[in-house]
């Protein structure tokens, strides 16, 4: 009798999931909203000042600097709104995506009119909710009248509600030890 190894069965590695974390600013001012209108590859659509997170940064610090570069008005965060996701399928590729969103009420500034807008943002927009909801064709995600809806319902939380830990800063040096 002879005996054959089996090879065990080799699995492709799992890839860890990972949404794309976005930050947005609900700005009102005398029942308007603040919206940029943007280019994308859907057409001209509306949303939120909103953007991606980017590394090294905290939610408030991306909130900021995303407004600034999409309205060219300065953002002064007074609440944190909440946390939203919304997962879609790519129609072109098929594509599994899922957005989540952290969500700030403050003010703006008038714009800056020497700061330009990042490209593809087309120009700022001052909406009412009512006009917001006229037109859901036109929103670039459902996140933008679902942000809306939880401002207008009064949905707040103290800014302190948030925690950032960045680990690069605080470990301990150990190399002086004896």
């Amino acid at each position: 009798m002879t005996s054959e190894a089996v090879a065990p069965v080799a699995h492709p590695p799992k890839q860890r999931w990972k949404p794309n974390v976005t930050v947005a600013a609900i700005i009102e001012r005398d029942g308007r909203f603040l919206l940029v209108e943007e280019e994308t590859s859907d057409g001209l659509l509306l949303n939120n000042p909103a953007g991606h997170l980017d590394p090294g940064e905290d939610p408030l610090q991306g909130t900021i600097r995303e407004t600034l570069e999409e309205t060219a008005c300065q953002f002064t965060p007074e609440a944190f709104l909440g946390m939203f996701m919304s997962r879609f399928r790519r129609t072109r590729t098929g594509e599994d995506i899922t957005y989540l969103r952290l969500a700030f009420v403050g003010q703006a500034s008038e714009p800056d009119l020497n700061q330009p807008l990042d490209e593809g943002i087309v120009r700022r927009v001052w909406m009412t909710a009512d006009e917001i909801r006229a037109c859901p064709e036109r929103h670039r995600s459902p996140l933008l009248l679902e942000c809306i809806e939880a401002y207008l319902a009064g949905q707040r939380y103290p800014l302190d509600i948030l925690k950032v830990h960045d680990s690069l800063f605080s470990v301990p040096d150990y190399s002086r030890a004896s």
